[in-house]
């Protein structure tokens, strides 16, 4: 009796094994799926920009946005990520990247090797984007500047280290749908919330997430504690920036001026260096969008400790 239970625990653990190999098994976009294409740098570039590649990955303490050498730590609850390079450096970066290879990474998040790439690598936003976009976007990479130098591993501690665990998290917060906006709105409002909800990634920062890394969505957008750790990400719906107006939001993101004459702070700076390179309407298509958003109120802020003495 003991044996037979111990061969049907075995043989429940293979399966149970085979059954998690399977559903983790990494999403790929077969070079066949492809079809003849002549690449748009200009579009290329104005995906740069919206996307934010610059901010992670030029390499830091330097002043050339176009020097994609990583190198940059990113400080997240699960450990330290380090950005990595996609310069076109043949050895270190994405030189020998096919073009399937980059809009698999960015719209599956599998690496060439079959890996998962995890989600500090904001692909949750990017499956949403135009495949098109992400041609561009390999197209124009690969006009710049070539950068020598392997970015170090991960600083991450078992289990969040594995990256086959990453494939649960992916069926918990992805689904590979492109991005579907509101058909009764402008075309105006929906450029300006495909590059919100897509490439712009705004929601990876400005959205509180559960104990697994996943967004919240019934808070999208609300703001949160700093994924990076320290400070407090703004809440850029409606309940957060009520007086703020389109032509604020839009000249925030040229400038990085806030209407009571502050500036932004911390990554942000990183992002308006991205945002003041996009054209002005793609800027107040944005502002527009955001401006639109339902408020939602945001996960409370801890009560700062010199304030509780002070009430008690």
């Amino acid at each position: 009796m003991l044996r037979r239970i111990f061969l049907l625990a075995i043989l429940a653990g293979v399966i149970g094994l085979g059954v998690f190999w399977w559903l983790t098994i990494p999403a790929t976009v077969a070079a066949g799926a492809l079809p003849a294409y002549q690449p748009d740098l200009a579009n290329g570039l104005t995906t740069f920009n919206a996307g934010g590649c610059s901010s992670c990955h030029a390499v830091p303490k330097q002043g050339d946005r176009t020097r994609l050498g990583g190198g940059l730590a990113i400080p997240s609850p699960f450990g330290t990520f380090y950005a990595p390079n996609i310069s076109p450096d043949p050895n270190d970066g994405i030189g020998r990247w096919s073009e399937a290879d980059f809009v698999t990474a960015v719209m599956k998040g599998t690496s060439p090797s079959g890996a998962h790439y995890f989600p500090a690598f904001p692909y949750p936003s990017y499956q949403h984007a135009k495949v098109s976009d992400v041609r561009d976007l390999f197209a124009y990479l690969k006009t710049l500047p070539p950068v020598a130098g392997k970015v170090r591993d991960h600083d991450l501690p078992f289990p969040f280290n594995i990256r086959r665990n990453v494939g649960v998290w992916k069926l918990l917060f992805m689904n590979g749908k492109p991005f579907i906006a509101d058909a009764s709105r402008s075309a105006h409002w929906y450029r300006g919330a495909y590059l919100v909800n897509s490439f712009g990634h705004c929601a990876e920062c400005h959205s509180p997430r559960n104990v697994l890394g996943g967004i919240v969505t019934a808070q999208r957008f609300a703001g949160g504690p700093n994924p990076e750790g320290g400070g407090w990400v703004p809440n850029i719906t409606p309940r957060g920036i009520s007086d703020w107006s389109v032509k604020d939001i839009a000249y925030f993101l040229e400038s990085g001026q806030t209407p009571d004459g502050d500036s932004a702070g911390g990554s942000m700076v990183r992002v308006i260096r991205n945002t003041s390179q996009l054209s002005s309407s793609d800027r107040d298509a944005i502002a527009e969008y955001i401006k639109s958003l339902p408020p939602v109120e945001g996960p409370p802020k801890p009560v700062k400790k010199e304030k509780k003495e002070k009430e008690s």
